[in-house]
Parts: C-alpha cells; sequence; structure tokens
C-alpha cells in the first residue's frame, strides 16, 4: 500500500527546520516553509514545495499563507521562546490538527504543555538519551513515540539454539514482542518471523518491550 502524501508546514527555517523540512521532502511530502529571515527563504526556496517571507507572529500571516489549512505545522523558531509561544497558541486557535514544537528546554516545553501543543520536541535531550542508551543497551534500536519505556532493540541468541520462537514463547515468559530474525549466517532477516522457525548461535532478533522485561530476558 502506497504511503500516504502528507502536507506539512515548517515555520522557522534555520538549520534544524530546514533539515527537518528536506527530509519530509526526500520522503515524497509537500512542505510549506515560513521565515522571517530572507536568508533562510534563499537557502530553502530550491528544496522545499513552497516558502514564504513573513512574521508567523502576526495570526493573520498563518491564515493568508495557508498554515491554517494544514494538518501538520511544525514551529521551530531558534532561541525565541516568546515567539514559539505566540505562534503556536495562533495555531491551536487556528484548530491546526497537529502542532509539534521545537523547544529549548524543559521550561520552554511546560509552557508549550500549558498552550496544548500535540508534541514537544527538544533535539538535544532526545540525542542524549539515545546516545546514553546505544552505550548501556547494546544493540539498542529506537523508542516507540507512545511510551519512552518502550524500546526496539537487537537481542543476539546464545542461549536458545536449536529451539522454535514457538517453544520460547517469548510474549507470554518476558512479554516481549519478536519483529523480526536476522540469521547469524548474514543471510536476510524474516519479518514477522515464523513461530515454528529455529534458532541458531549467533542468530540476532529484533524485539519489542519495556527496558525491564528486555533486561530480565537476557538475564
Amino acid at each position: 500500500m502506497a504511503k500516504e502524501k502528507l502536507q506539512v508546514g515548517v515555520i522557522g527555517l534555520g538549520k534544524f527546520g530546514l533539515r527537518f523540512a528536506m527530509h519530509l521532502v526526500e520522503l515524497g511530502h509537500d512542505v510549506l516553509g515560513l521565515d522571517n529571515d530572507p536568508a533562510h527563504i534563499k537557502q530553502a526556496q530550491a528544496h522545499l514545495t513552497q516558502v514564504f517571507l513573513a512574521d508567523a507572529r502576526e495570526k493573520e500571516v498563518l491564515e493568508q499563507t495557508g498554515m491554517a489549512e494544514l494538518e501538520y505545522v511544525m514551529v521551530t523558531v531558534g532561541d525565541s521562546i516568546s515567539a514559539s509561544a505566540m505562534i503556536s497558541l495562533f495555531l491551536k486557535e487556528l484548530k491546526v490538527p497537529h502542532v509539534w514544537v521545537k523547544a529549548n528546554n524543559t521550561d520552554h516545553k511546560k509552557l508549550l504543555d500549558k498552550i496544548g501543543v500535540d508534541r514537544v520536541v527538544i533535539p538535544e535531550d532526545l540525542a542524549a538519551r539515545q546516545l546514553a542508551d546505544r552505550l548501556t543497551y547494546p544493540g539498542f534500536v529506537d523508542y516507540l513515540p507512545f511510551d519512552q519505556d518502550l524500546v526496539i532493540q537487537e537481542l543476539t541468541i546464545d542461549q536458545c539454539t536449536g529451539k522454535t520462537l514457538r517453544q520460547r514463547d517469548l510474549t507470554n515468559h518476558y512479554k516481549i514482542q519478536v519483529i523480526a530474525v536476522r540469521p547469524g549466517t548474514g543471510g536476510p532477516p524474516s519479518f514477522i518471523p515464523n513461530p515454528n522457525q529455529v534458532l541458531a548461535s549467533g542468530d540476532i532478533l529484533v524485539v519489542i518491550g519495556h527496558r525491564g522485561q528486555l533486561e530480565h530476558f537476557k538475564s
């Protein structure tokens, strides 16, 4: 099934905002950019679907540029907490369904949460946590967005040799779900693996589970 093509607004086309927008374009989505810095607009116009040089702190601008009609809008306006909060408030008043905002720190996040934005991102905190987890939990892949304690991790088989996934019954015994198996021999991975697949030493399981449950399994 083909992925849905989204129309996304990005307000603030500095380093983070432009990279975010360009990645969305690479994924096949339409991106409307807005910034009040001519240099940012010049840099972005070759990459995005449409860009506007305007001040998003004016509610009329959000309406006139079409930002208010989009389903997703990301606000990333640099170090100005007041501008970020004002723009976010206007977008919520204009009934934008999904307002995501880049925050500078936890106090900024608290303010945005009170405004009622749908998601707050602190890139530095996320990057630092992921790096710490990669050092602490070998095989760590990623978090799941709805629960930061629920992670995707790779586990190398060394004690289940000769048994099938059905025999190991990891879901009932450890509350973790196997979503893929990559053979230790280097062959292609199998996604949603057959429960009768026999595991061999060196095979790598890609699993979803809570941290504590994964640690319990590995112990």
